[in-house]
């Protein structure tokens, strides 16, 4: 698999899209981007281990991958770590269910917008992706932070409304994870800025 861009620019033709698969139209700020990528974010062993609905969410997030292959939308995937995430370490794996190709790119990162210090928008803009379909985890942090990040950053932004989770952390004064999920869905497709569309859509019902 590809970590970062470097190989980006050999590899942007081949994932190209060869007909026209947008049935809607991209409204993206950013010039000559016309593409849709999947983007899955963090759907690592100890990050979905005590996830809510994991298995669920994990079987919705592979269909959408195996659905984006076969109609060649590219898949571009994110991979955090950090100290309780320690690259090479179990927790910090890509969920046995699920299994990056050698051509899809992988983004490393540290932070939890997916954009922050990593090689995400150039390996975007070699792509000519100005639509970003989003799922993974967590909802209340990397999701939310990323999904903002590509949106502020001009990028139209459709959040799949059942293929994001994140774990209970009502302890620490969270609301229980099914109404987290369920207030980011209701914000974010009420989401709106000149030139560019947020949305929210179940997987049975993505638009590339």
């Amino acid at each position: 698999m590809n970590y970062g861009s470097s190989a980006c620019g050999a590899l942007a033709e081949q994932m190209r899209p060869s007909g026209p698969l947008h049935t809607i139209a991209v409204m993206t700020t950013l010039a000559n981007r016309v593409y849709t990528a999947l983007l899955v974010i963090d759907v690592q062993a100890g990050v979905v281990a005590s996830a809510h609905a994991r298995d669920e969410v994990v079987a919705n997030i592979a269909a959408l991958v195996g659905r984006a292959r076969r109609d060649g939308i590219a898949v571009i995937w994110v991979q955090h770590a950090d100290a309780d995430l320690p690259v090479g370490s179990e927790p910090w794996r890509i969920v046995a269910e699920l299994s990056p190709a050698d051509d899809e790119p992988l983004i490393a990162k540290n932070y939890g917008d997916s954009f922050e210090d990593t090689d995400l928008e150039s390996t975007l803009a070699d792509l000519g992706v100005g639509h970003l379909v989003v799922v993974g985890a967590q909802t209340d942090q990397c999701i939310r932070c990323t999904i903002h990040g590509g949106f502020t950053r001009g990028y139209d932004v459709t959040l799949v409304a059942d293929a994001h989770t994140t774990e209970d952390l009502s302890a620490w004064g969270a609301p229980p994870p099914d109404q987290v999920i369920a207030h980011t869905n209701l914000y974010w497709a009420q989401q709106g800025a000149p030139g560019r569309r947020a949305n929210v859509a179940a997987a049975a019902e993505v638009v590339w």
